[in-house]
């Protein structure tokens, strides 16, 4: 039988509210969150390696490439089951909020990266003019570079932001009952019905991402990035 032919209407509309409540509790604010904490972290980490601040700096290029180089899931099951057995330092913190520390630690390491684009796009001569002005360094990056900076990046961060949204399914390592694994697991499990539930949740990612990824299109076209 094709899709269309098991379709079950009723089935689908009984089950929406519920995916639209697990999609508000848990997808979108584990992206919320996860996209600030991964902004003002990857913007912290782009300063530490420009000014190559002493013991950080290469503290945190270690982080950075290490985080890149490891798949989410890895990280979401040491954080939330691994971490808590470290003697000494340890401790339980819930499955929430283990996904929103991983998932903005994962990206503010790339966000970092971009960051470093946007502050070494900064005209030379604007740093040897706060120079000359003999402009403090915290005014220079607040006033100078880094308003320029980020205007350059931000349809890239707003991009990154997307990219993290479609992730958030990784959270059922841990056990988070986001949308699809309300989908999949618990109303799809017991139903042993599956299209209906999975094919809503895929719908209501595109009707989240979608409009996003064009104003992210019209954004780069109006800050002269196409």
């Amino acid at each position: 039988m094709t899709v269309f032919q098991t379709w079950d209407m009723d089935f689908a509309l009984e089950h929406l509210p519920e995916l639209l409540d697990a999609f508000v509790q848990f997808t979108l604010v584990a992206t919320v969150l996860g996209s600030i904490l991964a902004a003002v972290l990857g913007l912290l980490f782009a300063i530490i390696r420009r000014v190559r601040v002493p013991v950080l700096a290469p503290v945190v290029t270690v982080i950075v490439e290490f985080v890149r180089s490891t798949p989410i899931p890895i990280q979401l099951f040491f954080v939330f089951y691994g971490f808590p057995t470290i003697p000494g330092i340890g401790f339980n913190i819930s499955a929430m909020t283990a996904g929103v520390l991983v998932l903005g630690v994962h990206y503010a390491c790339y966000y970092a990266e971009v960051y470093r684009a946007g502050i070494e796009s900064v005209p030379k001569g604007q740093w040897e003019a706060c120079t000359a002005l003999s402009i403090a360094p915290r005014y220079q990056w607040q006033r100078v570079v880094l308003p320029q900076a980020i205007r350059n990046v931000l349809p890239s961060l707003g991009n990154y932001v997307i990219s993290m949204f479609k992730e958030t399914p990784f959270l059922y390592v841990i056990g988070v009952t986001e949308m699809v694994t309300v989908a999949v697991t618990q109303i799809g499990g017991d139903a042993f019905r599956y299209t209906e539930v999975v094919t809503l949740a895929g719908l209501i990612f595109l009707a989240a991402s979608y409009p996003a990824a064009v104003a992210m299109r019209k954004l780069e076209m109006r800050l002269g990035h196409a």
